[in-house]
């Protein structure tokens, strides 16, 4: 028992960890419950499209000494730009359109690295960094983080009935185009809040598992936004945790924590989980269990 609370307590002796747990928690709030509508909407795809095509506006933020959320957040909302112009002028389906977009965009970025004399460290931003972030760092995932919870907040039932009946949304005076431009602004600054903790390569496992798992657990969008966050939050603390321990990668661990929580939802749910499912077809059958 004493080795187990030492786990968690002796990190904390060092400044570097208390300000790295700071941020896993605000990265994972906001993740999460982002995660909710991404997953009720089917915009996995647009999730991993935003992530991957910022890496040319980090990279040019660096380069011209301008703050990197800057660059991430206008190469962020010009890859959405992009992808609805080519769905919408030409014969490419929205999905072929994103595999476009953000892979030309995520290999400009990856030129500007190589060819441009900088100090920037590619694998920081592909794989985060949140054992090294800075007080600016610190102050910039809090803001992100906090405009995006409080404006998911504010707008829940609206966007709740956006998910699930835009045209009633429409109907009673909701513009669900507003509401779909709200969600990819909030995307694009919830990926530049996952950069410091997971980098580029990882954040669509943010973006895309809390939400997948609260959906296997629950039936109601409340409890799913609750449980989301649980997941979020408690999977960038033992990520984070762990990486200090195992002296392995932060994002990795954090990811890996997420994927472990997910299986246990996909094989235990007690209703849409592997064994529950499996169980409720044998009761149906008048089967022994």
């Amino acid at each position: 028992m004493m080795d187990l609370v030492a786990w968690f307590t002796d990190p904390l002796q060092y400044e570097f960890m208390q300000r790295a747990l700071l941020v896993a928690v605000v990265v994972g709030l906001a993740c999460a419950m982002l995660s909710c509508w991404l997953t009720l909407l089917g915009w996995s795809l647009m999730g991993d499209a935003v992530s991957h095509a910022v890496l040319p506006g980090v990279v040019l933020s660096y380069v011209v000494g301008a703050p990197f959320a800057a660059g991430a957040f206008l190469f962020g909302i010009g890859a959405v730009g992009l992808i609805g112009g080519v769905s919408r002028t030409s014969r490419i389906k929205e999905d072929a359109a994103i595999g476009v977009v953000f892979t030309a965009l995520f290999a400009l970025g990856v030129v500007l690295v190589s060819v441009i004399p900088s100090q920037v460290d590619l694998f920081h931003i592909l794989f985060g960094n949140v054992l090294g972030v800075s007080d600016s760092d610190i102050a910039q995932v809090l803001i992100l983080g906090g405009i995006t919870v409080a404006v998911l907040l504010m707008l829940r039932r609206s966007l709740v009935l956006y998910a699930f009946d835009p045209t009633h949304a429409h109907a009673i005076g909701i513009s669900p185009r507003k509401l779909e431009v709200t969600l990819l602004v909030l995307l694009a600054l919830t990926v530049i809040v996952a950069l410091q903790a997971v980098g580029i390569v990882l954040v669509v496992a943010m973006l895309i598992t809390p939400g997948a798992t609260a959906y296997l657990l629950t039936d109601r969008f409340d409890r799913m936004l609750a449980i989301a966050s649980g997941v979020g939050v408690a999977s960038t603390v033992v990520g984070t945790y762990a990486s200090y321990h195992l002296d392995a990668s932060t994002g990795g661990c954090i990811v890996c924590a997420l994927a472990l929580i997910f299986a246990a939802a996909y094989l235990l749910a007690p209703r849409y989980g592997l064994l529950g499912r499996r169980r409720h077809r044998e009761l149906a059958a008048g089967e022994p269990v």
